[in-house]
């Protein structure tokens, strides 16, 4: 005869404990403490087994019938209840622990030796901003397309749609590890192709010819009252055409003052390779002038933060500087490196091969990677002077000539 709630509620504690049954392997145990339990008794491979429903009244009468049918489902499909219980239990355990965050933290610590300390920022800023504050406490074995996608639309908002972008692609990559890791099963990312807004792709902004020898004389004029620290950032940045992160964490400690060259380390550079920057006469003076004036402040950057000596510049110094001096809508630092390319191989007539080396870019041919890293190095050194010289005689009005540049008189 099958239970009732009020037998169920009724039922009182004896000196031993008892059983009164549902049906179907179903019963409550009542304690001599007065405790009641819910049990299921099946068999399972020709064994007798139990498991533990909870206690009533907490499980009502109605959820531990249902408990009991979900067991007898698993039995008919060869399934261990007791197995099927743990095995539950033990993902909910892993799902608590397997946090968006805690994955995305692990993922980090494995990818972030590929990256330079620039890129690894840009990374955790992103997790950081974008990702933690809305799915970082989840299960990421739970998050769902719509879950990234809200995070998504909320950097759309800001109308930062680069940013956006690139935070769809860093959660793909934590999906995609945790996918291989067993920790999720599906890659929310994926999943949300043609959801964002896009905007049209723009190369970075680059002076052409014409426009360098005015940009030349807003600088020296300095009108703007740049800092001289800030000033001198940008003319370097000319006169070797790196990138911004690698400028503003130049060390002194990188510089050879008797070859006259720049070592970058690998984990500074986009392509994860030593760099060799040959410098130009005018990139030693700038050197020279630079310690000259910050020696004092024992600071291991070139070009160190104005308020905080200990830390180099910001990244956003040498393209604030442009646009004080009124050529924030031609370029950007960035955009020193495509005239630099554009100008030596138009006028001073380099080989590509050498100035792509000196861009530290991949080279096309497959077999060049394996070559050492000073590849071109005899090239170059006198290319970087040539390019120096080059952009000081347009500063003041000379005519260069390859190889040989004449002042005007």
């Amino acid at each position: 005869m099958k239970l009732s709630d009020i037998q169920c509620r009724n039922a009182k504690p004896k000196e031993k404990g008892y059983k009164l049954f549902d049906g179907g392997g179903l019963y409550l145990e009542v304690l001599p403490t007065g405790r009641k339990l819910w049990r299921i008794k099946y068999y399972y491979l020709g064994k007798e087994k139990r498991i533990s429903l909870g206690a009533y009244p907490l499980v009502t009468l109605g959820e531990a019938r249902e408990a009991r049918d979900d067991a007898k489902k698993l039995l008919s499909k060869e399934i261990d209840p007791s197995t099927a219980k743990k095995d539950k239990k033990t993902k909910a355990i892993r799902n608590v622990e397997n946090t968006f965050k805690a994955i995305s933290l692990e993922w980090f610590e494995i990818q972030k030796d590929k990256w330079s300390e620039g890129y690894q920022q840009k990374i955790l800023r992103i997790m950081e901003m974008n990702l933690f504050p809305f799915i970082g406490g989840m299960p990421i074995a739970n998050i769902k397309p719509p879950d990234l996608l809200d995070c998504l639309r909320k950097v759309e908002k800001r109308g930062a749609l680069d940013i956006a972008a690139r935070t769809k692609q860093t959660a793909g990559m934590i999906f995609r590890y945790a996918i291989q890791t067993g920790k999720c099963e599906w890659n929310a990312a994926d999943n949300l192709t043609g959801a964002l807004k896009t905007k049209r792709t723009e190369h970075y902004s680059a002076l052409d010819e014409k426009q360098l020898p005015a940009f030349l004389e807003a600088l020296q004029k300095n009108e703007a009252r740049l800092f001289e620290r800030t000033r001198r950032a940008v003319w370097f940045s000319l006169y070797t055409f790196q990138r911004p992160g690698e400028i503003r964490q130049a060390e002194w400690s990188e510089i050879d003052w008797d070859k006259k060259e720049w070592h970058i380390a690998a984990h500074k550079m986009k392509m994860r390779r030593d760099h060799i920057v040959p410098l130009s006469d005018q990139a030693i003076k700038i050197l020279k002038d630079q310690q000259e004036e910050t020696g004092y402040l024992n600071t291991p950057w070139v070009f160190p933060s104005q308020v905080r000596p200990r830390n180099p510049m910001s990244d956003g110094t040498v393209n604030k500087a442009i646009k004080n001096l009124g050529f924030g809508d031609q370029t950007k630092a960035h955009g020193f490196r495509a005239l630099a390319r554009t100008l030596i191989r138009e006028k001073l007539r380099y080989d590509s091969e050498v100035i792509e080396k000196q861009l530290a870019h991949k080279t096309r041919n497959p077999l060049g990677e394996a070559y050492d890293r000073t590849q071109f190095l005899e090239e170059r050194a006198p290319m970087m002077q040539d390019w120096a010289n080059y952009i000081d005689a347009i500063r003041s009005d000379g005519k260069v000539i390859h190889g040989n540049f004449k002042q005007s008189a």
